[in-house]
């Protein structure tokens, strides 16, 4: 049953249960944690924060990988302050640019030997602070400079539902990195969403191994569990050795991911000879983030014998936007259902709000939406309209309601004036059994200014003219790829997803 919160000033209100002795996160063969234990934990860590001098307003750095002390040290930071978490990947100069650009003066990390990367860019007037582990309690470590810092008591706590709980940088691909502040209340209204959206309870168990400095792992895959008293288990990292022995074992009930991780799993499975032995606990899947091919998608199904769920979400709106619905209701392959409790709708370059079937725009609006970017005057003039958020995504409304995602407008294919979509192409591609991975983008034309190209990962012997070929059975000439290159990988962002204009670069350089 699905809890309900009225009162929303801070995230640690997720962690109320009836039953505070039951398991919250396990890590696969290493240490579990109550809710009990979580809660005291999370308690400990807000005082020291305290102790600290750390107070409203100030924003605290993290920089640990996917660990149960990643998710204690979040949501005691956003009991009194904002939280940054960072890619535990980050070099040096990375921590420093990311610090400095949210003016943090705090970080957080591990004396593990991986983390020596944190120490060297923590900027020279921020703080250090480790987290140590012993006997399932956690403990801070202060530095010398924090021992003598004066504590600043009374305004300490965030006791409004608008206060910035968490703040996030969007990829930043094609533009400096904006800053997203994500407000207790944006976050809490997103998990009531995903919670509602696939009837969550305390009897689920999801398996996490999207990373927790991201919006996806961090609220679809932990915070929605917490606040509907499940169990999430947390192995540091994705690895499709051990995956499905992973759910089968610990009898997992759902799974959310990228289609990069999906199509993984799935190439691991088909090889074994009873799939639904690793799956019987499973009621559904879900993919997010970046656009899962209707192949893969039916493919899945097909083979698991479950509901595979595909959601539109994006950091701007605490993550999750719209989702494909549980059967018997319909689920349409290629497209990110409908809204779930959000208002999505189609716009035009002219601020003009479109019909069912007219393609432009699609904007969102809702109170898990930001209310703008921090400190970025120009990006929020060109991403609110009317109350309305511009997503940057090309898409269609059909008549009842299911959102088809046409690309980027960014990355929209322009040939000679006819748009083409890089992710229609990338589906054609899919299509053939050849191929395991595929990704279009635009290439220079001196005649049309752009036209399609793309790379393709494949996993039996394949020419370029015949895929080629397989583009023109299946498209219109002018959005048949002119050239396909034929690769070992398709590089990706931490978190999965392709970014097109940096691999359509990396690809056009390899060919001069």
């Amino acid at each position: 049953m699905l809890m309900t919160h009225n009162n929303k000033p801070s995230l640690i209100n997720i962690l109320k249960t009836n039953n505070p002795n039951k398991k919250a996160i396990i890590v696969p063969n290493e240490d579990s944690f109550t809710y009990s234990e979580l809660t005291k934990n999370v308690n400990k860590l807000t005082k020291q924060l305290i102790e600290f001098g750390i107070k409203k307003n100030d924003r605290v750095a993290i920089y640990l990988t996917n660990k149960p002390e990643t998710i204690i040290i979040f949501l005691a930071i956003s009991e009194i302050a904002t939280a940054a978490p960072l890619n535990p990947a980050y070099t040096a100069s990375e921590v420093q640019f990311y610090m400095e650009d949210i003016n943090a003066k705090y970080l957080i990390t591990s004396e593990e030997p991986k983390y020596k990367e944190a120490f060297k860019g923590c900027p020279s007037n921020a703080h250090i602070i480790t987290i140590n582990y012993n006997n399932n309690e956690f403990c801070l470590i202060q530095n010398d400079n924090l021992k003598n810092k004066s504590i600043e008591k009374n305004s300490s706590k965030n006791n409004n539902s608008d206060d910035v709980a968490l703040i996030l940088h969007t990829s930043g691909t094609t533009s400096r990195p904006k800053r997203v502040p994500l407000s207790h209340k944006n976050i809490y209204i997103s998990i009531e969403n995903i919670s509602e959206s696939y009837n969550l309870t305390s009897k689920d168990i999801s398996l996490c191994i999207m990373p927790l400095f991201h919006i996806h792992g961090l609220v679809a895959s932990t915070l929605s569990t917490l606040f509907t008293g499940g169990t999430i288990i947390l192995p540091e990292k994705f690895n499709a050795l051990n995956f499905w022995e992973i759910i089968r074992s610990y009898k997992i009930t759902w799974v959310s991911a990228v289609p990069a991780i999906h199509q993984t799993a799935l190439t691991r499975i088909k090889t074994n000879s009873n799939p639904k032995e690793y799956t019987k606990n499973l009621r559904f899947i879900r993919s997010c983030s970046s656009p899962l091919s209707a192949q893969t998608m039916l493919e899945m199904e097909k083979i698991l014998n479950i509901p595979v769920l595909e959601a539109y979400g994006m950091t701007e709106a605490a993550h999750q936007m719209s989702s494909n619905p549980f059967p018997p209701d319909k689920r349409i392959p290629g497209t990110v259902g409908k809204g779930t409790n959000v208002d999505i709708a189609i716009m035009d370059n002219n601020d003009n709000l479109l019909s069912n079937g007219q393609q432009g725009e699609i904007v969102i609006k809702g109170e898990n939406v930001i209310h703008g970017y921090e400190d970025n005057p120009e990006a929020n003039a060109s991403s609110f309209s009317k109350g309305w958020f511009r997503t940057g995504d090309e898409g269609i409304i059909d008549e009842e309601g299911y959102i088809r995602i046409v690309g980027r407008i960014k990355e929209l294919i322009n040939k000679g004036g006819e748009k083409i979509s890089p992710i229609e192409i990338d589906e054609t591609l899919l299509l053939h059994p050849a191929v395991t991975e595929a990704v279009a983008f635009a290439i220079p034309h001196k005649t049309y200014g752009e036209e399609p190209s793309a790379a393709v990962v494949i996993k039996s012997p394949i020419t370029e003219k015949d895929l080629i070929k397989h583009c023109k059975e299946k498209l219109a000439a002018f959005k048949c790829p002119r050239s396909i290159k034929i690769v070992d990988s398709i590089p990706r962002t931490a978190t999965g997803k392709i970014q097109r204009r940096i691999v359509a670069e990396q690809f056009s350089k390899s060919s001069e």
